[in-house]
């Protein structure tokens, strides 16, 4: 999973990301600290796979990683190339969904690109620029299109109607996410790579004054998101990033102190999660214990695939048990004498926390 963090510039963009990658990212108060792209791995925090790692007496744990790219501030004009705009448009074309992070917070310390606080508006500009975008190269694409169309083939006819379908949407000033589309178009405009196809949590950024509770500006960035099917989370980057320096202990005490129930990353990964569909299956023993992040409604034959193709094409059924009933029970023997481990064949959907063993032919 690769996410791609964005926002006008000196809204707290590589603060976040400091914070959640740990990267040292350059941070400034000035536009267009951040010229190349900032590329961070990260480890997704699970609970379950260390419970099931001592359970196991596993040697080792591998977590799922997500993959952050810090990409430079947007400005009015981006699409035109503003700011450097079309380079860092090219990097958000490679991401699989936008982290938008929107300031939500006063501090006559740290200007402002548009010399006020609006987030309407900076979400305005960052989406408008998006479309611009996008508008541009699907113009480029209907232009090809009608032109093979004149070959005779049924099948530019057909991309040509799509396209004006899209292009007609993007100038009403809407995101493609929002068009209503067949299945047969949905994969077709997957391969159109467009900015505004692409899933968006907004990243609304507070101050420190403000933790616990929900200022004006954060309810306008929770309207715009409710009116575009978005996922938002509230997070206080510069604070984030002081907890990102703690050892463990340390950052659960503190933590604690402020009444902080989830750190910044558990908000952003379960909202990528919830927004992507995605889910994971565990597998645990001595060797390891691993998280396997699948597409929520994955039978268990391209699960099984997802650990090696050979597991999928010779698969014959799964052992399936739940983590909580393993824990719960304390010995995998033991929950398959009591009649807890289940038997699964092909049609069986993964279920998130399935802990699972896959029996198959080579």
């Amino acid at each position: 999973m690769k996410l791609g963090v964005v926002g006008l510039p000196n809204v707290g963009k590589s603060t976040l990301f400091n914070a959640i990658t740990k990267a040292g990212a350059q941070v400034a108060n000035y536009p267009f600290c951040t010229i190349e792209p900032n590329v961070g791995i990260v480890s997704v925090p699970d609970e379950r796979l260390e419970l099931l790692a001592k359970l196991y007496d596993s040697k080792k744990i591998v977590y799922t990683t997500v993959e952050f790219v810090d990409i430079a501030g947007l400005v009015k004009g981006a699409s035109r190339g503003e700011g450097l705009g079309n380079k860092f448009l090219s990097y958000i074309r490679e991401v699989d969904a936008i982290v938008h992070v929107v300031r939500c917070f006063a501090d006559e310390n740290i200007t402002h690109v548009e010399n006020t606080i609006d987030p309407e508006r900076d979400i305005s500009i960052i989406n408008l620029e998006l479309i611009l975008s996008d508008l541009e190269s699907v113009q480029k694409k209907l232009d090809k299109a009608k032109n093979m169309t004149k070959t005779g083939d049924k099948k530019y006819a057909s991309e040509a109607e799509i396209l004006s379908k899209i292009y007609k949407h993007l100038e009403n000033e809407k995101p493609v996410r929002l068009i209503k589309l067949t299945e047969e178009e949905k994969q077709f405009v997957k391969g159109l790579f467009l900015l505004t196809s692409k899933p968006v949590i907004y990243a609304a950024n507070i101050s420190e004054d403000e933790l616990n509770t929900e200022n004006a500006l954060v309810k306008k960035v929770k309207q715009q998101a409710l009116s575009e099917n978005a996922e938002v989370i509230t997070i206080c980057a510069k604070l984030e990033e002081e907890l990102a320096g703690l050892l463990e202990e340390e950052r659960k005490t503190f933590m604690s102190d402020l009444n902080i129930q989830t750190s910044g990353l558990d908000k952003l990964i379960n909202a990528c999660y919830r927004l992507l569909g995605l889910m994971s299956f565990l597998t645990s023993g001595p060797q390891e214990t691993r998280a396997w992040t699948i597409e929520t409604g994955t039978k268990a034959p391209q699960a099984a695939g997802k650990i090696h193709t050979d597991f999928e094409k010779g698969f014959i059924k799964a052992e399936i048990i739940n983590y909580k009933t393993l824990l719960e029970i304390g010995n995998y023997t033991l929950a398959k004498e009591k009649g807890k481990v289940r038997q699964e064949g092909k049609e069986y959907i993964m279920q998130d926390g399935d802990v699972v063993i896959f029996k198959f032919n080579i």
